[in-house]
């Protein structure tokens, strides 16, 4: 039997966010790996919408210094 995986619901619908704060590096750093990269949609279960604006808030993030790029 092939067991049944539920889809992770996105975080920002289910909280009804219409902006994602590229300044909230707390709630950014929590779609980092350990490496500080992006993580995949898979695991982090973001709609597409939302997946590609989080990429750019972490990026506006980066740029600003409030979030690193890689593990040093």
């Amino acid at each position: 039997m092939i067991p049944i995986v539920q889809k992770k619901e996105c975080h920002f619908c289910k909280h009804n966010l219409k902006v994602i704060d590229y300044k909230d590096a707390e709630l950014l750093r929590r779609f980092l790996t350990g490496q500080f990269k992006i993580a995949a949609p898979r695991r982090t279960g973001l709609c597409a919408k939302h997946q590609r604006a989080l990429a750019t808030a972490i990026k506006r993030a980066r740029f600003l210094a409030l979030l690193p790029y890689t593990f040093t």
